[in-house]
């Protein structure tokens, strides 16, 4: 393989992040690399609020440069990418919002503005904009006896170009529409947790759809079951951004693979990587330290692991860079 000098903000990080969590995201940067060269594939799981973080400017160009093979998230990172992409301009920042009231937040809720931390999301613009067109498309299937996956409802979504006259983004900052493009394998666990899950709940409520029309959990597990059986020949790493579902739900294929089906050939994660702000005094998945995932069955004594207790708003976007060679 040809070396190439990397860019600015790897040479800088190789410098200066010599330490502690500094030390800790060059060292995954470069095991997740090392990952790629030897062969193996990579998941990356993203938690929190990743998308309004707005994580597809860096994450559009990994995805695009085939240096992640399957995604997990939350419904809500799903969802809020496209909404960014649809309503950008009407977004509102509130550098501020510690110093908020319970009545500057109502207020905020009378004009349409869901707050994300210090970021608004416009109710109109983005909600209800993404609903009126998502309705027609969970009807057509259902009304031709069709069912999809959450994700596969929003590929079909982008992919129409019902959506092109709302854009507000230059496109390739938009990682679920270089994830269509691309058609992208991914898992959303517990996707109702989300407002288009919320949206689609209410149409059941009414009588509007059947839930059926949705492909569920379950569904999701079975489909990752056989794309992991698949595609461990040269190992599969676990690049898990947060914690929380969008993690426990796709690393857990390996115990349920190994122990449940009694396929003991199934290999474990090759790599593992958490960027993580919680503490595992507290008895959490998402505090847990890699090595108790030993015990369950997901990762080996020798599988490359690696904690960053940072921001992931900060860190992520770092370790794409240094993979993108910038």
């Amino acid at each position: 393989m040809m070396m190439t000098t990397k860019g600015p903000i790897s040479q800088f990080i190789e410098k200066y992040y010599l330490h502690f969590n500094a030390a800790a995201l060059v060292d995954a940067a470069k095991g997740y690399e090392a990952q790629l060269n030897s062969g193996a594939k990579m998941l990356v799981s993203l938690a929190g609020a990743m998308s309004t973080a707005e994580l597809g400017k860096s994450f559009a160009e990994i995805i695009r440069q085939d240096k992640v093979q399957i995604i997990s998230c939350t419904g809500a990172n799903l969802e809020e990418d496209i909404m960014n992409l649809v309503a950008h301009s009407h977004y509102k920042r509130v550098p501020n919002y510690r110093d908020l009231t319970p009545q500057d937040e109502w207020d905020l809720l009378e004009k349409g503005l869901n707050r994300v931390t210090d970021t608004c999301i416009p109710e109109d613009e983005a909600f209800r904009r993404l609903q009126r067109h998502i309705y027609k498309i969970w009807k057509d299937a259902e009304a031709k006896g069709e069912r999809y996956f959450p994700h596969e409802y929003m590929y079909k979504m982008l992919l129409s170009g019902v959506l092109e006259e709302y854009y507000e983004i230059d496109l390739k900052d938009s990682w679920m529409y270089a994830a269509a493009e691309k058609n992208l394998p991914i898992v959303v666990p517990g996707w109702v947790d989300s407002t288009m899950g919320n949206i689609f709940a209410s149409y059941v409520l009414k009588g509007e759809l059947k839930a059926s029309t949705m492909k569920s959990g379950i569904e999701y597990m079975t489909f990752l079951a056989d794309w992991y059986t698949e595609n461990s020949k040269e190992g599969i790493g676990f690049f898990q951004i947060g914690g929380g579902i969008a993690g426990d739900f796709p690393i857990c294929v390996v115990p349920m693979l190994y122990q449940d089906m009694e396929r003991t050939d199934t290999p474990f994660w090759s790599y593992f990587c958490q960027i993580s702000d919680s503490t595992t005094s507290y008895g959490s998945y998402s505090g847990a330290v890699p090595n108790e995932k030993i015990t369950w069955g997901k990762l080996d004594i020798d599988t490359p692991k690696y904690i960053i207790e940072s921001d992931a708003t900060i860190v992520a976007p770092l370790i794409f860079a240094y993979l993108l060679g910038w």
